[in-house]
């Protein structure tokens, strides 16, 4: 499937289970507002909120990625790797995070795994997130800004961060600079 922004995926989902938008929301406890404008794309949500509305429509989070299911073991090339998920404002020309699922098929799995480009964010437009699970970042390319708690880290190529999500905390590109990264969530049922 070709890249498809990430409220044309929730709306396919939501209507596919014959929920309104206020249905999702209370489900979800959000609001029918913010429901609305991730639908509409006005914005883009941290994984939190996106993990509250895969719980109330009965998915995995990873599901907003999938299209085709395939068998053991799951080789995605890099060549064949395409984006499958983005997240951008309102009037944006390009995305904040462009999202390449490593696990897109795989059913069963109990992790996302995800090669993620990252486009440098206005410090008001920077998101926190708290969800339960766990996260694996490893930095391919620029630097990344992590902000955990109260602590603040800037992480290299090669570098690597490992925490819980439950935690408060922000990942984004450094210094206005491009960033790519390799993330493992894992989401506990």
């Amino acid at each position: 499937m070709a890249t498809e922004k990430l409220g044309n995926r929730i709306r396919k989902f939501r209507e596919e289970r014959g929920l309104s938008r206020a249905e999702l929301a209370e489900n979800a406890d959000l609001t029918e507002l913010f429901v609305t404008a991730l639908e509409e794309e006005d914005l883009y949500p941290s994984i939190a909120p996106l993990q509250k509305i895969a719980r109330a429509l009965g998915v995995r989070l990873g599901t907003f990625m999938d299209d085709e299911i395939s068998v053991d073991p799951l080789i995605v090339r890099k060549a064949c790797r395409e984006a499958d998920l983005t997240m951008q404002k309102a009037g944006d020309k390009s995305p904040s995070f462009l999202f390449h699922s490593l696990g897109k098929g795989k059913t069963d799995r109990n992790m996302e795994p995800f090669f993620v480009h990252i486009t440098p964010e206005a410090e008001e437009d920077r998101k926190i997130s708290s969800h339960q699970g766990e996260e694996f970042i490893v930095v391919t390319s620029g630097k990344l800004l992590i902000r955990y708690g109260k602590e603040e880290h800037i992480l290299e190529a090669g570098d690597s961060a490992y925490f819980n999500s439950i935690v408060p905390h922000y990942v984004g590109a450094a210094d206005g600079e491009e960033a790519e990264i390799y993330a493992v969530i894992y989401y506990p049922d």
